[in-house]
Parts: C-alpha cells; structure tokens; sequence
C-alpha cells in the first residue's frame, strides 16, 4: 500500500460571506520542507486551517491520506501547528504554555511536562522557560509557539510566517532551526511565509499562491529554473510609467 501525500487539494475552495479566500485549489503537497509562498492575503493561513479542519470549506482537502472535513482530531493529533497570531494567556510561562499544549493533544499531565521541558529545550528557551511570555522579546516567542507546536511530537509541522517579525540574527536562528527538523525531529514541515529567501534557503519543495490560487507546485531547482526563462510580470505603476518602462527597456526588458 503506497503512502500518502502529506496534503492532497482537490477544487478546495473557501468564502468569507462575498470574500473569497480560496479559490479551487487542486494540486499535491509533498516533500521534506514545502514552502506555501505567498503574499500577504494570499489565503496561505486560511489553507493551513481548512487543512487542520478548523473551519468549513468545498471541495476536498487531506492531511496525510484523512479529510480534513470529517476527520479533524485526527490530523491535529498528528500535526503540529505555529499560528501566525500570539495567543498567550496573561501571566502563562512557556513551560505552562507547552504543557497545556501538550495536554490538549491528549498527554498525561506528567508527560506533557516533560515534553515541554525538551521542546523549549530544543527552541533554545532552556534559561527563561518560567518566565511569564509577555516579558518576551519577539524573537522569544516565535520560539515559543514553535516549542508548543512540537510538543506532542507530529509527523508534519504547519507553520505560519515563523521568521515574522524577527531581526537577521532571530531570522538566521529560526531558519536553521527549521532546516535541521526533518533530520532531527523527524517531520515533515509546511512552512507558511511571503518572503522568498526563506523558501529558498531551507525548502525543498515550495507551492506558490496569488488570490488564493495555486500559482506554481514543484521543487525548488524547477522553480529557479522557471524564474532563469523569459516569463511576463503585471507591475502597477502609480508615477511615470513611460519613465519606468524606458528604464526597463534599457536594462533589457520587453515592455508593452
């Protein structure tokens, strides 16, 4: 019996009342470390949680062969998830944070604690795990909800702009941390960001979304390929676009 893709979309589409956030997603999600790339509003985050089955959509979307429609436990039973949004609880350590989580997924108290320990072990927390989150850099807390995402050991990590927010050095940190999971921790991770040096620094594999649509599914060497080809880019110029386009004729573009 051949194992199932980490995430399969088929017409996986979602409507915020007249917004639409995704429209008929259809494409397979494989890898070591995807890179869901995308600007902001692109609908990367609403993906991740139509895939944790935490809000409805049409079509079809699976998680490691379940659907993420009627079988939502399940998944995040075996998925560990770094929202994008802080959601700490005034006055909650890390090492209080991490249990809960842990608990939440269904661990004796005892061993979610000592989960907790390792995990903020592991995201470098080791010295300030009793400390209240709030007192937290920026940079702290990402590894905090990385730590909690880890806690109750997933197959597939699903996390949303981790290097959000961080200086070069917290952004080269949480990067090699990334890079050394699958290896390391042994998981699969679906990395959720806009900026396209991270997809490329530590992906393999990187789905490109616009408009909540898939723009581009493949690996990392096709995609630098594909940018190396002539290809057409729309750019919006609110100033003086026949300067702007001499520029570029110049340079060696083609303009129209």
């Amino acid at each position: 019996m051949s194992t199932p893709p980490l995430v399969e979309l088929v017409g996986l589409s979602k409507h915020f009342g007249a917004v639409v956030a995704l429209t008929e997603m259809t494409t397979v999600i494989d890898g070591r470390i995807i890179g869901l790339l995308g600007p902001n509003g692109a609908g990367k985050s609403t993906l991740l949680k139509c895939l944790l089955g935490l809000v409805p959509y049409a079509g079809t979307a699976r998680v490691l062969g379940m659907s993420a429609a009627t079988d939502g436990a399940a998944i995040r039973d075996r998925v560990g998830y770094m929202p994008e949004q802080e959601s700490f609880l005034a006055g909650m350590s890390a090492v209080e944070l991490c249990t809960y989580a842990g608990e939440l997924s269904g661990l004796p108290r005892v061993e979610a604690m000592q989960r907790a320990h390792a995990a903020l072990y592991y995201a470098g927390l080791e010295e300030k795990r009793y400390q209240p989150i709030e007192g937290y850099s920026t940079g702290m807390k990402q590894r905090v909800k990385l730590a909690q995402a880890l806690v109750h050991d997933p197959e597939i990590l699903f996390l949303d702009e981790p290097t959000n927010g961080l200086d070069p050095r917290a952004r080269d940190e949480m990067l090699a941390l990334i890079a050394e999971m699958p290896e390391r921790r042994g998981c699969a991770i679906i990395l959720s960001t806009h900026l396209l040096p991270d997809v490329e620094r530590v992906c393999d594999h990187a789905v490109i979304m616009h408009h909540g649509r898939v723009r581009y599914s493949g690996t990392i060497d096709e995609l630098r390929g594909a940018r190396g080809r002539d290809s057409e880019l729309v750019v919006e110029v609110k100033a003086d676009a026949a300067r702007f386009g001499e520029v570029l004729t110049a340079a060696g573009a083609r303009c129209t």
